[in-house]
């Protein structure tokens, strides 16, 4: 595992996957590289589109790779599958969670469009998760911070769905903004994998998982605070 103190550094290996839709094959084949982690952030979509069926056995699945497991829902998983997210001890949506000095919290859904998803949100909607989340926990602006927003922020690499299209929420880019976390892992739009910063905090897409693509993410402690750097990467 690559939580440790060596030489005053504390190191976090995080797998960030997103956008599974009901592929369990690509989870069983990624389990190799979750043994090597310390913990699995999961952005949501846990089934595929219009097959809500799918989610059940890919949360399952999911369940086996790791025990340190971070998720929400994304757009398209029906709302009333949250619960089974908070049965298995996994949910982060609304609510924050401690691990290892870093704080999760995170908002499930995605920004209305289609209408053809069964979890489309407002944006006051998907910002409202994270300051319930907040009001909870009495958080301030923390550097040990890291979301988990199924939609993307507004107005970077992660939201684009056309060179000069961006999708994402500008709630959660003016949240990002006002608290200024460490990281936000988002997904949704699956051509956007990219890496990309709103001032100082780092942005992820790791891409969909059901066409290969996830991300790495190492997290290092030092005097002068938090740092985390991100890798994309596809499964052999």
């Amino acid at each position: 595992m690559y939580n440790r103190v060596e030489k005053g550094l504390i190191l976090m290996k995080l797998l960030i996957i997103s956008d599974g839709h009901g592929d369990v094959e690509k989870l069983k084949r990624i389990k190799p590289v979750a043994d090597g982690v310390d913990a699995l952030i999961f952005g949501g979509d846990f089934a595929a589109f219009k097959k809500i069926e799918t989610g059940a056995p890919f949360l399952n699945e999911l369940l086996k790779i790791h025990k340190n497991i971070f998720a929400v829902l994304g757009n398209c998983d029906e709302p009333e599958f949250e619960k089974k997210l908070k049965d298995a001890g996994v949910s982060i949506t609304g609510e924050v969670k401690n691990f290892e000095g870093l704080i999760f919290a995170g908002s499930g859904g995605g920004s209305k469009f289609t209408g053809t998803t069964p979890y489309e949100r407002t944006d006051e909607e998907l910002v409202k998760d994270l300051t319930d989340a907040f009001e909870k926990a009495n958080i301030t602006p923390a550097g040990n911070l890291v979301l988990v927003c199924h939609n993307p922020p507004h107005g970077a690499k992660v939201d684009k769905v056309a060179p000069m299209v961006h999708v994402g929420s500008k709630g959660i880019t003016a949240f990002i903004e006002k608290h200024k976390p460490l990281l936000v892992v988002s997904g949704h739009i699956h051509e956007s994998f990219a890496v990309d910063k709103i001032g100082e905090t780092v942005l992820v897409n790791p891409g969909a998982l059901m066409e290969g693509r996830y991300a790495l993410a190492e997290i290092t402690k030092n005097e002068k605070g938090f740092e985390v750097s991100v890798e994309l990467k596809t499964l052999d």
